[in-house]
């Protein structure tokens, strides 16, 4: 036991890593299942046993081979860490539980081991991606993440074969994002001779306002912002997410994004947050919040206008990007936590819509789209009033998890910039309730055209939908731990732009 606590922090790596070669070699899509259920829950566990040990100490250090750091990689598992680490194995956890009728439905069953060998690679990649205290290494994991992601959405082509085209935007797209990163981390070790963030972040205010390192904080941020599809860097979304096979649309929308916007405030607040001059500068932040606003109009406007469903979804997501990126931005205590409580809900959110509509189009067999969707809302009233509640929680309506997030934002944003950034943020949430109730009134009170449709939800699939639906409602009464969490989080970030 004393070994395995030891080991947490790169336990939660190596589990989903070294497992995905064992579901590889298995023959069986039931045996594959089982075995990524187990994975993903023993990853999970690992994780609470890390989010507990931080109870008692505000930083695990990990040295990979007992390597000391710079010259060994380091494994860091702080109160900033730990947000997307719960939020990444608990979302997987569900997500494979809940994946295994439509994996059966959507892909050939000779390649479903490959499938889940992909998945859980998938899943390591982000793990890695919040753990790893080293640039270079984060790189690596960044193209695990990404290579596996890129796979999973190509096996939606037995459905669509736009899944290909969609599959092949988001590796050329990646691959532009990754480049730029790993050019920003090539200028900053050009200039430091060191890898290792706590190491660059000593090393980066002793050289002042220097070219290479504003060129270095520009590459590797716009590399990050096209992994984490920020507006206008967001076009291989939409497409990533409608035409991948409908597990995998859940698994990428609730936890991908995610870790690549925590990069960004890893990358800005402990890298470059002792440079403050350059991350003070107005200009710079402007231009952030300015981004963060257009994503949250751009991303609603193309929702409202949507009429697949999947793809209404993905656009929706590019607008709540913008919102977290928006509390980041405003170099607050108050509006980074309120980043992060939205990192939290938003995957709660998302995870909880886009397992809904899979549902639906799984029940229907057939896409779904406003026109399919057509009154079948009384048939399946579980997985109806779970969407209903994860859709009313995006709109931020009180006693939902998503009316926390916008509490918090709000209040960030008025202290910060004041009532014309609050009226923004209201008014982007009042738009986001026409697509909402183009699709609720397409489910519930448009006349039924699936009326020779027999539908009988199955708990597969339900009982992980209604658990995010509760989720969603729990957090929205009592948020404790989430806003705990994120203020402890907003803490450590700040604590290297206020020294």
């Amino acid at each position: 036991m004393d070994i395995i606590l030891k080991n947490l922090p790169i336990l939660v790596v190596i589990t989903p890593l070294m497992m995905s070669l064992v579901v590889a070699l298995s023959s069986n899509y039931i045996t594959s299942w089982i075995i990524s259920c187990l994975t993903t829950f023993v990853t999970f566990c690992f994780s609470l046993g890390l989010f507990f040990e931080l109870q008692n100490v505000n930083l695990i250090s990990y040295h990979l081979g007992n390597w000391i750091p710079p010259f060994g990689i380091e494994y860091v598992i702080d109160k900033v860490s730990i947000i997307p680490i719960l939020i990444i194995s608990s979302i997987s956890f569900i997500a494979t539980i809940f994946s295994i009728k439509f994996m059966m439905n959507e892909i050939s069953l000779n390649l479903i081991p490959k499938t889940y060998c992909l998945w859980l690679l998938a899943i390591a990649g982000l793990m890695g991606l919040v753990t790893t205290a080293d640039v270079f290494n984060l790189f690596v994991f960044l193209e695990i993440s990404s290579l596996s992601s890129v796979a999973l959405v190509a096996m939606g082509n037995k459905m669509d074969k736009k899944a290909l085209t969609a599959a092949y935007n988001y590796l050329i797209i990646g691959a532009i994002g990754a480049t730029f990163y790993v050019i920003g981390v090539g200028l900053l070790y050009s200039i430091t001779g060191t890898l290792n963030m706590s190491d660059l972040a000593d090393k980066l205010p002793m050289l002042g306002i220097n070219k290479v390192v504003i060129a270095g904080f520009g590459f590797m941020i716009a590399g990050i912002m096209i992994k984490a599809a920020i507006f206008p860097l967001h076009i291989w979304l939409p497409s990533a997410y409608a035409f991948a096979p409908s597990s995998v649309s859940v698994l990428l929308a609730a936890t991908a994004t995610k870790a690549s916007i925590y990069i960004i405030a890893r990358i800005s607040y402990t890298i470059f947050g002792g440079t403050f001059e350059l991350y003070a500068i107005d200009d710079l932040r402007f231009f952030i919040i300015l981004l963060s606003i257009l994503a949250m109009f751009a991303g609603t406007i193309m929702a409202i206008y949507e009429k697949d469903i999947k793809r209404l979804l993905a656009h929706s997501s590019v607008a709540q990007i913008g919102y977290i990126l928006l509390g980041i931005s405003l170099a607050t205590s108050s509006g980074v936590a309120s980043g992060f409580i939205h990192l939290v809900n938003h995957a709660l959110i998302k995870g909880g819509l886009f397992m809904s509509v899979v549902a639906m189009g799984y029940y229907l067999q057939k896409r779904v789209t406003i026109y399919s969707l057509s009154g079948i809302g009384k048939k399946m009233p579980i997985t109806f009033f779970s969407f209903i509640i994860c859709g009313l929680s995006l709109a931020g309506l009180p006693l939902t998890a998503g009316f926390i997030s916008k509490l918090y934002l709000v209040k960030a944003a008025y202290d910060s910039e004041g009532v014309w950034l609050c009226f923004l943020i209201l008014l982007s949430s009042a738009l986001s309730l026409i697509y909402l109730w183009k699709m609720i009134e397409a489910l519930w009170f448009n006349p039924d055209d699936n009326k020779d449709k027999k539908v009988k939800e199955i708990p597969e699939i339900y009982i992980p939908l209604v658990l995010i639906a509760f989720l969603n409602i729990y957090f929205g009464i009592d948020a404790t731990i989430v806003t705990e969490s994120s203020f402890s989080a907003a803490e450590s970030l700040l604590k290297g732009i206020n020294q």
